[in-house]
């Protein structure tokens, strides 16, 4: 069980940080929607995610510091949109699609706060009562 718990555990903690990456992104396009040719960063966590758990469905658990890595697909990473152009300059940012997409990550990275500290007070709960 605590395996499952923690493995959970970084599961959040990468979600955390691809949503704290994405918010670094959004910054970094609002910053420059002025910036002849600037290609807007995104964070495609998203996608990684759901690989990540359509795989685990066959339960994989690293048991040994020499086996694989069972998150390695599971990092997230800022790249730039090389494909689209909305401007005659090249630069491919739209101010309402990255306020849009700010909102919706803020509310992302506080739900998964608060489902981690409900994760974490359960298992501390457990802790305790293991104890007695």
């Amino acid at each position: 069980m605590l395996g499952r718990a923690f493995s959970k555990i970084d599961v959040f903690n990468r979600s955390l940080t691809a949503s704290w990456l994405k918010k670094q992104a959004i910054s970094n396009n609002i910053a420059n929607v002025n910036t002849p040719g600037y290609k807007r960063e995104v964070v495609n966590f998203d996608d990684m995610l759901k690989n990540y758990l359509d795989k685990s469905k066959v339960s994989m658990s690293k048991t040994n510091e020499k086996h694989l890595d069972t998150y390695g697909d599971l990092n997230p990473r800022i790249t730039k949109e090389e494909d689209t152009s909305y401007r005659r300059d090249e630069n491919n940012v739209n101010l309402d699609t990255e306020m849009a997409e700010e909102a919706a990550n803020v509310i992302r990275y506080q739900a998964l706060i608060q489902q981690m500290n409900s994760d974490l007070s359960r298992l501390k709960m457990a802790i305790k009562e293991g104890g007695r």
